[in-house]
């Protein structure tokens, strides 16, 4: 296929700015695009805003990059409104496009970073809302099967930061389109989480909507997140981690200041970055690789640090909430 490069840096092509090489990449710019390389060729990796991912060196084989563009209504009455768009849109700009459309749902999710087609794989949640929330189904192809296949919420399986995508779908669909359900009136404002209500406060609104609720969103991640273009990174390194309540409890006992949400069936969730913060992690930097020093979560690029150094970090990180508190960490970061 014509658009396949060889040797291609990947430098800008991922949040952490790691310079590795793609033996050879295309950038997909339509579905038909599409279809035609997979007769010829199986992908290896795809490539959203490459704000998930850690590359520990240069990779084999064909990257993909989903530069999928649309939005579409495809159904609305005067309450909701039905958006599909196309999977390789910036996540953070279609927010903005619905908040100025006067669409409420997803205001909560301002400024994550990634593409729209990313979303439903990481099921995407902060500040109280998540991704399947107003999820209605996603449009993908079958990599190897060459066809095209529908999955509603269901089929989706969704779950905490997780997806049948990233198990066992993994690597085997490319997400062409998403298609979300948005509230045109009456909005479900959600505004308990977190620090919005005090930044909502802070700056005097008392009758908050969307665009208020996003603009609180937005102060709050820029005050705890590194920009991406200024200092690399992929931000939460590691999934919150969920663990049994019999579990919690004698950690409650011996570690008394420890920050826990409840959950449903007997499931507590601890802050992952409460427990590195809590081994001393929080601002710590080996050469170029380290913590970004308001959020110990963050793991970050200082300059010139290799995947592997970040990833060597983030074991010794693993490592050490394990010995102290015998909790196991998660990458939400994909590892290649």
């Amino acid at each position: 296929m014509k658009n396949i490069k060889l040797n291609v840096s990947l430098k800008a092509y991922n949040t952490f700015g790691i310079n590795a090489h793609a033996e050879q990449f295309a950038e997909i710019n339509d579905v038909a695009e599409l279809m035609e390389l997979l007769h010829t060729h199986r992908p290896d990796r795809i490539l959203g805003g490459g704000s998930n991912v850690l590359f520990c060196g240069d990779v084999k084989g064909l990257t993909l990059r989903n530069n999928l563009k649309a939005k579409e209504i495809v159904h609305e009455n005067e309450n909701l409104v039905q958006v599909r768009f196309g999977a390789g849109e910036n996540w953070h700009e279609c927010v903005l496009w619905a908040i100025e459309k006067g669409y409420g749902g997803i205001e909560n999710l301002s400024l994550i970073p990634g593409t729209i087609g990313a979303a439903p794989m990481q099921n995407i949640g902060a500040y109280g809302v998540e991704l399947k929330d107003v999820f209605v189904e996603l449009e993908a192809v079958h990599l190897r099967k060459k066809t095209r296949q529908t999955f509603d919420h269901a089929a989706c399986e969704f779950g905490y930061r997780e997806s049948v995508f990233k198990k066992k779908l993994k690597g085997q669909f490319f997400i062409t389109a998403v298609t979300l359900q948005l509230s045109k009136k009456n909005h479900k404002l959600n505004t308990s989480y977190g620090a919005i209500q005090m930044i909502l406060e802070k700056n005097d609104v008392k009758s908050p909507d969307i665009k208020a609720i996003s603009d609180a969103v937005i102060q709050i991640r820029q005050s705890k997140l590194p920009d991406p273009a200024k200092l690399g990174n992929a931000g939460s390194f590691f999934k919150n981690p969920v663990i049994l309540k019999s579990q919690f409890d004698p950690l409650k006992l011996k570690f008394p200041d420890i920050v826990s949400y409840d959950l449903p069936d007997d499931m507590v969730k601890v802050p992952a970055g409460w427990l590195i913060e809590q081994c001393g992690w929080k601002g710590k930097q080996i050469g170029d690789a380290g913590t970004y020093q308001h959020q110990a979560l963050v793991i970050v690029n200082h300059g010139t640090a290799s995947g592997e150094e970040i990833w060597q970090l983030a074991q010794k990180i693993q490592q050490s909430v394990s010995d102290k508190f015998g909790i196991d960490l998660t990458p939400e970061v994909n590892v290649f």
